[in-house]
């Protein structure tokens, strides 16, 4: 996963060529997390976002299968994606050369919009993403996937062992002598559960994984869902998990988890296993992002997180251990 410095715009520039839209633009960085997100602003006043692949991540087969979902989605249901912009030979993916070696690439349309904080009216934020979420998870329970189709497994496997999808939780920074034997304990109990739980067709498909707030684009009332790079197979559950990456322990938890839960059941329905199952996801994210931290040390946002965060891992395993994290 490596610590490689983040591309500049200069980087970029060569990427500007591939699509007609871009000639004579100029780029800036907006986000460097999993990948670069550069805005392009074009002399004919419009904008775009580039989104440059980080290395060693996502292959072309799994972009293409991801952009896939994005138009199905788009044509399908009345949830607000980006649109990907085809290039100037037709393909929605380009390769192009940094000075950091060969990267790809992928042009969507500018969403306007912000953030959502905790000064933004976040219950209501939350009923929207519970309405999204089902209508996801209800869109692909009969969406027929092309073939050759393929995203990654979000399992506890995948994400708990040694060689984890997000790296070694075991190894993330504040992982010590004090912590580690509730963070083992931790990891069995997730494994047991969950496989107690089961991946029925009911309750594991095709997600966005990733709904956190900073993927989410707040314009007026609009909310924009962005960033499909995560997407996967999982627990759908899993997606309220991802909602409250890094906030697990705010005290408004428990209200954005009924809001999303209300909306979500009127258009999904949900048997009392499903959200029997919420912790055990919440605590599955929680020991993603451990792992996560520690292999993307090198941006801000691991930076921002990275003080007390295993320890404060250990604390909700604690209360997951016990009983309800959210009494």
């Amino acid at each position: 996963m490596g610590n490689a410095m983040p591309l500049t715009p200069r980087d970029v520039d060569p990427a500007l060529l591939l699509w007609p839209e871009l000639r004579g633009g100029a780029a800036r960085l907006v986000n460097h997390s999993e990948n670069h997100t550069f805005l392009v602003d074009t002399p004919d006043g419009r904008c775009f976002a580039l989104r440059v692949h980080r290395e060693h991540y996502q292959s072309r087969p799994t972009i293409e299968s991801e952009l896939t979902w994005l138009v199905a989605l788009r044509r399908d249901t009345e949830v607000p994606v980006p649109r990907p912009v085809a290039g100037s030979t037709g393909a929605l993916i380009h390769s192009f050369e940094t000075g950091q070696g060969p990267r790809l690439a992928v042009l969507f349309e500018y969403l306007p919009g912000m953030e959502p904080d905790f000064d933004s009216d976040l219950p209501a934020v939350f009923a929207t993403l519970g309405h999204y979420a089902a209508r996801m998870h209800y869109h692909v329970a009969s969406w027929q996937r092309p073939a050759g189709f393929e995203r990654q497994a979000w399992t506890a496997a995948s994400i708990l062992d040694a060689d984890g999808l997000w790296g070694n939780w075991r190894v993330a920074p504040g992982v010590n002598a004090g912590n580690r034997p509730i963070l083992d304990q931790l990891d069995a109990a997730l494994r047991q559960r969950l496989a107690d739980y089961g991946m029925g067709a009911r309750r594991y498909g095709l997600i966005h994984a990733d709904m956190r707030l900073g993927n989410l684009l707040l314009d007026g009332e609009k909310l924009h869902l962005i960033d499909f790079d995560d997407a996967g197979f999982c627990w759908f559950m899993y997606d309220f998990a991802a909602a409250i990456s890094f906030h697990e322990t705010h005290a408004i938890i428990p209200e954005l988890k009924a809001a999303w839960l209300e909306a979500y059941r009127q258009v999904r329905r949900l048997e009392p296993d499903d959200i029997s199952a919420l912790d055990s996801m919440v605590m599955l994210r929680r020991m993603a992002l451990l792992a996560w931290i520690g292999s993307h040390s090198e941006t801000a946002l691991a930076q921002q997180h990275m003080p007390g965060f295993a320890d404060g891992t250990a604390q909700l395993a604690e209360r997951y251990m016990r009983g309800p994290i959210w009494r």
